[in-house]
Parts: structure tokens; sequence; C-alpha cells
């Protein structure tokens, strides 16, 4: 699979009509029609269903569409930047992030150093665990995460704890409460990331175990937004960071949870015994003053 497939297919989500389709791309429909059959063949699942009203998605089309269309932003983001970087000779200051960090201190930080015009920024969407080993591989200069890992290699500080909240979907019976862990695990569950593991969804996991409770896994994703959606969609609840509140989607609703000491941290990490940069020592001004 190339990504012109998943430029393809995308553009056909989009239109959910092969002429069109097609004629943004500038072909013929037969031959757009026999790539997006040979897409599913290869993917083993029907992505469209087609009626006498047109193209509709099925669940597993919009997921790939989701999906499809993360990678391209990202290439199109990495390409653009590069090219920034081209015409502007700045050096680039890579950041790997987990997507619940990305809702409150993050993009402060990345505002701020734009506007010193001192570095090309470049935010890379990673696991804590994908982050240590690209600090260690020079892929990216600092990582926001949430889990501690001990490597000789890295450094980590923990930059401030962020309660936990219950994301909920709207009408739910614990809505406008502040349920406990117990009355939390009568309910279905949806787990985020799926993989790699270990991850956030083996700390909210041990979080129950340890107090005794048994749960019930309807769902594992990579994605944080999928799982919002699941949650929108009454397949069941997941436990967020707080900050994660800030995204605003209909049909979910967050509440507090009774025990306040229930907590995840937010965890820097980079590279140890790295010489100090004047752009590092921005980093740690801005971190300082958003926490």
């Amino acid at each position: 699979m190339e990504l012109r497939h998943l430029r393809l297919f995308c553009l056909v989500a989009e239109e959910l009509n092969l002429t069109r389709a097609a004629q943004r791309l500038h072909m013929t429909q037969p031959p757009l029609s026999r790539q997006i059959k040979a897409l599913e063949e290869e993917l083993g699942s029907q992505l469209f269903r087609r009626g006498p009203q047109g193209l509709a998605l099925t669940a597993t089309g919009q997921v790939f569409y989701e999906h499809a269309r993360q990678i391209l932003d990202k290439v199109e983001t990495s390409t653009a930047t590069i090219r920034r970087m081209e015409r502007s000779q700045r050096p680039l200051f890579s950041i790997g992030f987990v997507p619940s960090v990305f809702y409150g201190q993050l993009p402060l930080l990345a505002r701020e150093l734009r506007q010193k015009d001192k570095a090309e920024l470049s935010l890379v969407e990673l696991t804590t665990v994908q982050q240590i080993q690209a600090l260690k591989a020079g892929r990216i200069d600092i990582g926001f995460g949430r889990l501690r890992v001990d490597d000789p290699d890295v450094e980590q500080r923990v930059l401030f704890d962020e309660p936990l909240l219950a994301a909920l979907p709207t009408g739910h019976p614990l809505e406008g409460t502040r349920p406990s862990l117990e009355e939390l695990a009568r309910y279905p569950l949806i787990l985020f990331p799926a993989r790699p593991r270990p991850s956030l969804a083996d700390m909210v996991q041990g979080l129950f175990h340890r107090r005794g409770l048994k749960i019930r896994v309807v769902q594992e994703t990579n994605e944080l937004q999928t799982a919002l959606g699941l949650v929108a969609s009454n397949l069941g609840i997941t436990l967020v960071p707080e900050q994660v509140r800030n995204v605003q989607r209909q049909g979910i609703g967050y509440v507090p949870l009774a025990d306040a000491s229930l907590t995840t941290p937010v965890i820097c990490s980079r590279r140890r015994g790295e010489a100090d940069t004047p752009l590092m020592r921005e980093v740690d001004a801005i971190l300082a003053r958003v926490q």
C-alpha cells in the first residue's frame, strides 16, 4: 500500500461519488473503481457500501478514513516543515508527545517558541516508550508523556500530576456525579492506546486491579479521538487526563472522580547528559510558566 492509495481513498471518502472524485483526480472512473476495489481486497474489508443513492462509508471504512487522514496530514506537515527549514536555514527542534497532553500546556509551549522564531518546530505524536527510542536515536529533542521509563540514556522530570476524569456518553447514569472506581467498574470500559505497551491503558487497568475490581474491556484503540468517538457512540466509558476535557465533542460529558488522588503525571523526557543550549533553556523557562 502506498501513499497515493490513501490519497485516492480519502478523496473518494470525502466526495462519496466516484465520478466527482475521478474528475478531481483527472482520471476516468473505471480505473479509480478498480483501485478502490483492490484496496478493499488488500485490507480484507469492505470500505464502502454501494447503493442507488451512491456511496457510503462502512464502519471499517470510517475507521480507515480517520487513520488514513492522520497519516496524510502527518506527511504533509513533515514535508512543509522540511521546506520551511530549507528556506529559513533555522535548526529543527522536534517535540514528541502523547495525544492527551496536546490539549493543555504543549500548544502554549509550541506557540511561544514559534513567536520567538528561533527554530523550526516539528511535533511528532509518539507514545512514551516510542519517545524514549526516538530520543536515543536523535529523532526528537524532547518528549512529553505519562509513563516513567528506567533508561540510563534518558532523564525524566515530572512537570505536574493531572487529575483523571471519566468520559461518559451523554445521558449516562453517572453523568453529573463524582463516581468511584467501584461504580465505574460496573460499566464497559474503553482503553487507549492499545499498543505499544506499556501505556496509559496499563495504568488505568492497574487502578482497578489494585483495588480488586474486575473490569470489562469492550474495546482497545490506539487513538484518543477514536476512544472518545466510541464513548459518544455509547459503546462504553473511558478514563482520560483532565486537560482532555478541552476536547468539546458532541455526545460526551466529563465528570471528576470521587477520589481526587487518582492522577496521571505529565513527564518531560530528554537525553541524559546532553549539553544545554540556549533553545533548551528557553524551553525550560516556558515550561516553568505554563505548568
